[in-house]
């Protein structure tokens, strides 16, 4: 496999990261005291609070306290605890944290266990993490003005899973806000039962360059980059375990009210887990997605600056916490940012989205693709890409016309006289002809202008194991759900290649797919369309 090499090559750079040293080590010295700074307010407002708060199975873990300027003796304040992200330290909402504060809140966050001068090891949102949770719910009802009746957990990224996880297991909680999170790890970093290359090995980077990963996460990222096809269901099993959306029904009998936000072009945790998880909550519930990627949606906010993510989770906390009647939930719950305007579109749900009806564009022509050989059509570049997206209106882009036609297969629909404004999630369904057992192909969809320039709309990775080579059999595939707008004069195009900086590909040397459209179940590609 093409890609098998780079695999093993990433797994020899993070073993060697850890045997140079990186990875923080964790303190063998005693807990230090709680460091409260109030000698000089030119450091750290005076209701900032360093403590070393007692975790679950005996470590330690680094965390700060803001509590309300001024509190009253003896007055009671709701809480919110913010587990951090992947490979951050504690300070990481330390912005967000006095904001909150000074809007009435106790807000303890903590450097999760395994990172930095935390305790433990690195757990991936395990028991041990959900635990670590309540342990930090335990330890601020007992130390601050926290009430125990008004509770909320936040975060980004890492911290958003841990929230998710820890709203299933500790009834206490009655509100939390996800961003830039996952409710399904298995289908964010292995969807198309295809391994996310970039995605993976840059969290594996991180967390040795930043703390110390267990030795089942050990496992588990060797397997998982290596390519070791006889360990995947002890993967699925390990992400599951890890999972907000298998634990769906504990999260809705505890009521919790929970609002999720994600970027479209999310390389980490991409947005089609958080809408399926979105629509199985009972409670009260809000979903939010935007032009961007990991975390970018929410980065401005923890830096100070002004930020619709950050706005709408006081507003969250505020209404579910404190009870105030601030309109976030008379307002359309399912929130959405088009990548290609800068207005807000509310939906009463997420199948509401996609409502203004379906196009389908025939995959009439059969084509055939040799493999192992990168045609130029690509998902881009983890976070580079889908930030320039962002802020500039820039996705990837590939010449149509000028695509190999030996190394990718193209359907094209006709010029479209208005816009077409896709939203939601696009699907495939296609049948595949291999000539070997295993292999892999990534279906792009493309915004194509009138030179023929393709701008990417949406992409997704498909992988086949043990099928009997020169047999047919069926595809369904979902690409990953996204808010664009196709201006009149404008096409869409389908490209399939085999090659993807983006994933590992599976592809035996001399490997060919055909893609063929029987008359008895033809292919086609499904695109949702919002009401004009």
């Amino acid at each position: 496999m093409q890609r098998t090499t780079t695999a093993a090559a990433a797994v020899a750079a993070l073993l060697a990261a850890a045997a140079l040293g990186l990875a923080p080590h964790q303190a063998q010295a005693a807990p230090a005291p709680a460091v409260t700074a109030t000698a000089d307010a030119s450091q750290a407002p005076p209701e900032l609070a360093f403590h070393d708060i007692p975790g679950s199975g005996g470590i330690t873990l680094k965390g700060n306290v803001f509590t309300p300027a001024g509190a009253e003796a003896g007055r009671k304040y709701p809480l919110i605890v913010l587990p951090t992200s992947w490979g951050m330290p504690q300070i990481e909402y330390i912005v967000q944290a006095k904001q909150l504060a000074d809007s009435g809140y106790v807000v303890v966050s903590y450097t999760s266990r395994g990172f930095w001068l935390s305790g433990g090891q690195i757990e991936v949102a395990g028991p041990p993490d959900v635990a670590d949770v309540s342990a930090v719910i335990d330890w601020a009802l007992a130390h601050t003005p926290a009430d125990a009746d008004r509770i909320g957990l936040g975060g980004v990224s890492y911290g958003a899973g841990i929230s998710l996880l820890a709203s299933a297991h500790d009834s206490r909680v009655k509100a939390v806000v996800a961003m830039s999170g996952w409710a399904d790890l298995i289908e964010s970093i292995y969807s198309g039962r295809t391994q996310h290359l970039q995605a993976a090995a840059m969290l594996g980077a991180a967390g040795y360059l930043t703390g110390r990963p267990g030795p089942e996460l050990q496992q588990i990222l060797g397997d998982f980059l290596g390519s070791k096809l006889e360990n995947e269901q002890a993967m699925i099993d390990w992400g599951k375990k890890r999972s907000a959306a298998e634990q769906v029904d504990r999260i809705n009998a505890n009521g919790a009210a929970i609002m999720l936000g994600n970027a479209w072009g999310d390389t980490i945790f991409p947005p089609n887990q958080y809408a399926e998880f979105y629509e199985k909550l009972t409670g009260p519930k809000r979903l939010e997605f935007r032009p961007g990627d990991h975390a970018t949606a929410e980065g401005t906010g923890l830096l100070g600056l002004p930020n619709d993510t950050w706005a709408n989770a006081h507003r969250w906390f505020d209404r579910y916490l404190k009870g105030e009647r601030n309109g976030v939930d008379t307002e359309a719950p399912v929130q959405i940012k088009s990548r290609s305007n800068a207005g807000y579109e509310g939906y009463a749900d997420w199948k509401s989205v996609g409502a203004g009806g379906t196009q389908k564009l025939a995959l009439s022509d059969s084509e055939h693709v040799f493999a192992n050989v990168d045609s130029g059509a690509s998902g881009g570049i983890i976070f580079l890409s889908s930030v320039l997206d962002q802020f500039v209106q820039a996705p990837p882009t590939a010449s149509i016309p000028l695509l190999p036609r030996a190394f990718a297969a193209v359907w094209q629909s006709e010029r479209y006289d208005e816009q077409r404004r896709v939203r939601g999630t696009v699907k495939v369904h296609t049948t595949v002809t291999p000539t070997k057992a295993d292999g892999t192909f990534v279906a792009y969809l493309y915004d194509v202008g009138p030179l023929g320039v393709g701008k990417l709309v949406s992409n997704a990775p498909y992988t086949f194991h043990g099928k009997t080579p020169s047999r047919a059999f069926g595809v369904d595939l979902e690409l990953f759900s996204t808010a664009y707008d196709v201006p009149a004069g404008h096409r869409l195009a389908l490209v399939i290649d085999t090659v993807d900086p983006l994933y590992i590909e599976h592809n035996p040397f001399g490997a060919q797919l055909t893609f063929s459209s029987p008359s008895t179940d033809p292919s086609y590609v499904s695109v949702p369309l919002r009401e004009q």
